[in-house]
């Protein structure tokens, strides 16, 4: 079953107000969510796992999959690490230097693919 996709403006609503200092629950969620849904839209495929425990994770790039167990290509971050990555606050070789980035695998790495969005 396909996850159910989060509407543009309330993803970008929800991105928008954690940039200006939000940080209930529902706000980082939708704002991970989306960000999230945008990385997969922007560089679909399989073969490298994005997680951001507890709100979500994607697969995307393309490139040989999985289809079970822990795949071989790993993203894992915090929320807060995600969103800036996300919206170009924080340089992926920063972020994996500063450990807040765990990767493993030889694909797992979005330099070339981040920010999926930038704040005005």
């Amino acid at each position: 079953m396909a996850r159910k996709r989060i509407d543009e403006a309330a993803g970008l609503a929800a991105v928008q107000q954690w940039a200006a200092g939000a940080s209930d629950r529902n706000t980082v969620a939708t704002a991970v969510r989306y960000t999230l849904q945008a990385l997969a839209d922007r560089v679909p495929g399989k073969s490298v796992e994005v997680r951001v425990p507890p709100y979500g994770a994607v697969q995307c790039i393309e490139g040989p999959g999985h289809t079970r167990g822990t795949p071989p290509n790993v993203i894992e971050t915090d929320a807060d690490t995600w969103l800036r990555l996300a919206t170009g606050g924080l340089g992926w070789e920063a972020a994996r230097a500063s450990g807040a980035v765990l990767a493993s695998g030889g694909r797992a790495n979005l330099d070339a693919v981040l920010p999926v969005l930038r704040l005005r």
